[in-house]
């Protein structure tokens, strides 16, 4: 049988023993890892610290890789978090005390405190008023503050315009004008009253007006110009204009308004095409279906309608144009959609110029009033 065959058996592999050998036992050069703990513990037992057994604190436990294994806690330095105490019983009255205190805090209007710096002295602070629980203060969450309503009153005016004379009315909406405006005067010349004034009324009132002229004053002064100086169904669809095409204007352009282009500053396209439509509708319910059904009140015939479903070219134009009386003139529906056309285009311009800084309760009625008598004045 040939050698080559056979399978040769392994050496048995040299095993060195982790154990101390006995010439390793009785080195005196030897020291095997010991850790501090078992140090203390042999110094302790044996009462002196041996040469070979001695324990140093200040080693470099860094540089001793079997040292470093032997450590059982961390090295990371321990920030030490200091627990608050329980608050006293003064410190929490003390607080409530401030508390009440910033609730009850003084408020002061933006005008004395003008008035104070120019006078070099401190100013008149004023009661803090409660949040008036209307559509005013939910209006205010949503970022705007939105006027009071005044369509039931405007409507109702205009409405008795119409089967009344406006010389009647005149005196009336005078009458009111007067001490509303005198008190208003008053009011914002002395604080005392102003604060009496807003406490009693600011929940009619729009946050601005605390400080400026109320728009009552502006309303009834609009009313009261368009009534008195132009005819009266001008001067009623003027005062309705003002009623519907503004509130829509304002509805609107703050629904819709971030969606389209922005006119001017506070107006948008949205609110002034919805013053367009509405003012159309305005005029076209009042001269085709309001005021023919409205019988003239005695004494009003020399105040008659400007309107009377008839327009007509200058004669200038229609002599231009080659065009004779009967073809240069239109009535009926036609006449009633143009000008009811031409009092939207008026409406919603009116609600969008600004005029001075005119309030709107002034100055929508009156250049809606302009617009139409011109219209009419031209065309009729």
């Amino acid at each position: 049988m040939s050698i080559r065959g056979k399978r040769a058996i392994p050496a048995t592999p040299r095993v060195i023993s982790p154990s101390l050998t006995p010439s390793e036992l009785h080195d005196n050069d030897y020291n095997g890892p010991v850790t501090r703990s078992a140090a203390r513990r042999r110094q302790a037992a044996s009462g002196t610290a041996s040469p070979s057994m001695s324990f140093q604190e200040t080693i470099d436990e860094d540089s001793d890789p079997e040292l470093r294994r032997a450590r059982t806690r961390s090295r990371s330095p321990m920030k030490s978090r200091k627990v608050p105490g329980l608050t006293s019983a003064t410190t929490l009255a003390a607080r409530a005390k401030s508390t009440r205190a910033r609730k009850k805090a003084p408020v002061v209007l933006p005008s004395e405190q003008k008035e104070a710096s120019s006078n070099g002295a401190a100013a008149v602070p004023i009661e803090e008023m409660e949040e008036p629980s209307n559509e005013a203060t939910d209006a205010k969450a949503n970022g705007h503050l939105a006027p009071p309503n005044p369509l039931p009153l405007q409507a109702g005016a205009g409405e008795t315009s119409v089967a009344a004379r406006t010389s009647a009315v005149t005196p009336w909406l005078m009458a009111a004008l007067i001490p509303i405006a005198t008190t208003d005067y008053l009011r914002l010349t002395y604080p005392s009253l102003n604060r009496f004034y807003v406490k009693c009324l600011g929940a009619f009132m729009r946050e601005t007006e605390y400080v400026s002229v109320n728009g009552v004053v502006y309303y009834l002064l609009g009313a009261w110009t368009v009534l008195y100086f132009f005819p009266k169904d001008v001067a009623v669809v003027s005062v309705m204009l003002l009623s519907w095409c503004d509130t829509a204007a304002s509805t609107f352009g703050r629904l819709y308004g971030r969606y389209t282009p922005r006119i001017r500053r506070g107006k948008s396209f949205a609110g002034s095409f919805a013053a367009f439509l509405i003012g159309v509708g305005t005029a076209a319910w009042f001269w085709g279906w309001l005021a023919p059904k409205t019988p003239s009140f005695p004494g009003d015939e020399q105040n008659p309608f400007m309107f009377r479903g008839i327009l007509r070219l200058p004669s200038y134009i229609a002599e231009q144009v080659g065009l004779d009386e009967q073809q240069a003139t239109v009535s009926g529906d036609i006449a009633l959609g143009v000008m009811s056309l031409w009092s939207g285009l008026v409406a919603a311009g009116s609600e969008v110029i600004d005029l001075f800084g005119w309030d709107d309760n002034l100055t929508i009625p009156v250049l809606s009033g302009i617009g139409m008598w011109g219209f009419l004045k031209v065309f009729n």
